[in-house]
């Protein structure tokens, strides 16, 4: 006969603590969204700007929850008169704002060789196209192409969080639930979120990445 002896109950206690420990060195023990409200998101709150002569299928797809948008450096624009590199973007056409303290939370992923690409902006700014941009090259995850913010990025899911509080002119970038920057606002007086890719100088002749998880977010204080 086999005799079974109970498992003091602080065993499992002390397993719950490390796995908790464990998400928390992860994910970051910050949670940026805290005293914002997540506003309704579908497909009627964004559109995807693609090239223009190809049907949106061919660049983009969304799977069991996640949005892979990938683009090749030589397609076309995203329309006849534009002239800027080829992207396929997920934008924002629901929430653009002009004042307040917005945020996008999203988690992201980069594939290897993705290079000379930006992932995620917030457009509209004054001189300036976009208030941020963040770029990857070479497996270095940047603001703009002059601060670095995670060394290597490439293959594994992150969690990313942009706080955009246009009355105090500020932007702020969590990676994981950790503060990589906090910049300066670029003017402007209208402004909306993009992710996605959206080739740069010296781009990789392919682009991809993956989101999940996309939410809008607003301050009411």
């Amino acid at each position: 006969m086999t005799c079974l002896f109970p498992i003091p109950a602080f065993f499992f206690l002390a397993i719950i603590l490390q796995i908790a420990i464990q998400q928390s060195l992860a994910w970051g023990h910050f949670d940026p969204t805290k005293g914002f409200i997540s506003l309704p998101f579908n497909r009627s709150y964004y559109h995807i700007q693609k090239p223009y002569d190809l049907p949106e299928d061919q660049r983009y797809s969304f799977i069991n929850g996640v949005h892979k948008c990938w683009v090749y450096s030589a397609d076309k624009p995203h329309s006849l008169t534009s002239r800027t590199p080829a992207r396929t973007e997920i934008a924002i056409q629901g929430y653009n704002y002009s004042s307040g303290n917005w945020q996008f939370e999203g988690y992201g992923y980069i594939p290897y060789g993705t290079s000379g690409v930006c992932i995620m902006q917030i457009f509209g700014a004054r001189p300036h196209a976009t208030t941020l941009m963040l770029t990857v090259h070479n497996g270095t995850l940047s603001y703009y192409s002059s601060t670095v913010l995670v060394p290597y990025i490439y293959d594994e899911w992150f969690r990313l969080n942009v706080i955009h509080d246009v009355d105090a002119s500020k932007v702020k970038v969590y990676i994981n639930g950790t503060l990589k920057i906090e910049a300066n606002g670029r003017g402007g007086t209208s402004h909306t979120f993009k992710c996605g890719v959206y080739a740069q100088n010296v781009s990789s002749y392919y682009m991809e990445s993956c989101w999940k998880g996309i939410k809008i977010l607003t301050r009411c204080d």
